[in-house]
């Protein structure tokens, strides 16, 4: 049977195995037609729930175990406590195998949230005056991808070229001499109303109450940044186990999922991308 498990938020990384012990589920072992996969409360866990029934009838019985802490995920795949996990992008992954030496590999994408370049004050970019004020994400991973956005924009240039990882110290042209305030990621949303610029996920919105806004952006970054796409990671020597394989398959191919995730975007294209289409 299927259940799903929410996991309260832990102020530290917690041993992943003592979490899901106590939440009462059995070794692997017991239950090798079982797929575990960890994931974080919003888009990534309701496509999860989406995908079940079209798993189930293809024999793959998949147990859905949310946590609310972005570093435990890792912490159970990497211990062997579930199968798979979805709630990160690559870089994400990157960071985490180089901080915590895991060994795990992305096997399969997801789900691309595609950020946008929101404003409170301004109807389009040709609007945006000399000096205005910029938001954007203070963690190295998506301050890298915020900038690329801006450059694309035409704001901006990066010595850096279209390389993933930029900083602000990569800015190597500024013409309309844009001041930047790096600010957390969660609360990017509540600088709009400070700043003439902002750069962030839609979800926010969506959190928020105010989904039409998140279809009010005036740039959106879309499917060049596929390395931004959320995706299914394994252990690195499971990396090609069949019965992972098949799941990522029958989420991909799930008209469920997409129906869950297009509500989960209030039905708008601009602010998602299905990034695995195309891209075999």
């Amino acid at each position: 049977m299927t259940r799903h498990i929410r996991i309260p938020r832990r102020t530290a990384v917690l041993a992943a195995a003592a979490l899901l012990a106590l939440a009462g589920i059995a070794p692997l072992a017991q239950a090798a037609d079982r797929i575990r996969i960890a994931s974080t409360p919003g888009a990534t866990s309701d496509a999860i729930k989406a995908a079940i029934g079209d798993a189930r009838a293809q024999g793959l019985d998949v147990e859905l175990v949310e946590f609310t802490d972005w570093t435990v995920p890792n912490e159970a795949l990497n211990n062997g406590d579930v199968d798979l996990n979805f709630f990160q992008h690559q870089p994400f992954l990157n960071n985490a195998i180089k901080e915590r030496g895991y060994k795990l590999q992305f096997i399969g994408y997801g789900l691309l949230q595609n950020i946008g370049i929101y404003s409170d004050r301004h109807a389009s970019l040709s609007q945006v005056p000399d000096k205005a004020k910029v938001a954007i994400a203070s963690d190295p991973v998506n301050q890298g991808r915020g900038l690329l956005l801006l450059q694309q924009a035409g704001f901006i240039k990066l010595r850096t070229g279209n390389a993933p990882g930029a900083s602000l110290a990569d800015v190597s042209d500024n013409p309309r001499q844009l001041r930047f305030y790096e600010v957390e990621g969660p609360q990017l949303i509540r600088s709009l109303p400070d700043v003439d610029l902002a750069v962030l996920w839609p979800s926010y919105f969506a959190a928020a109450g105010r989904k039409a806004q998140a279809s009010q952006g005036l740039l959106y970054s879309g499917i060049a940044d596929r390395f931004y796409a959320m995706g299914f990671v394994a252990q690195a020597a499971r990396a090609n186990d069949p019965k992972l394989r098949k799941f990522v398959e029958v989420f991909q191919n799930s008209g469920t999922v997409r129906q869950a995730i297009s509500q989960q975007f209030n039905n708008d294209p601009k602010l998602y991308t299905l990034p695995w289409l195309g891209a075999q």
